[in-house]
């Protein structure tokens, strides 16, 4: 598999607002991944046979980073690829003295929670209503990766 990995820019926004609407129900919009570029996240593409098939969001703050967003197209889903993504994250972050690594995941999310188990991740707690769902609010498991 050959994936490559490119920052984010804001160019690259109107494709990722688009996949992010098909992909979620509660997507992210335009402007809160125009905020995660200009507060200098490290907001990334990954290509595969030279097209993207996904992108992601970290925010880095001293020795820690929190995963903010991680998406893999629909038609790229299956093969591996969102380990790959992640995997460079991860690798990235140890690169720039990252030592604890955290984010959140909806419990409905089967093949997320399954992709950060398989990753090393551990649930440390949960956020009780921190997600919009179509029945009100769903908690957060709240899981964090010590490198």
């Amino acid at each position: 598999m050959t994936a490559c990995f490119m920052p984010m820019v804001e160019h690259d926004l109107d494709w990722v607002v688009e996949q992010e609407i098909s992909l979620h129900r509660f997507p992210w919009s335009r402007g809160n991944f125009t905020d995660s570029l200009a507060a200098g996240h490290a907001c990334w593409l990954m290509h595969d046979a030279g097209a993207p098939v996904g992108y992601a969001v970290v925010l880095g703050v001293l020795d820690e980073a929190h995963l903010l967003n991680i998406s893999v197209v629909r038609a790229a889903q299956g093969r591996g690829l969102g380990s790959r993504l992640l995997e460079h994250l991860l690798s990235t972050a140890r690169n720039e003295g990252v030592r604890q690594f955290f984010l959140e995941v909806r419990p409905s999310n089967l093949s997320a929670l399954a992709l950060y188990r398989h990753a090393g991740f551990v649930e440390i707690a949960r956020r009780r209503g921190y997600y919009p769902s179509q029945d009100g609010r769903e908690d957060a498991i709240v899981m964090r990766l010590e490198p």
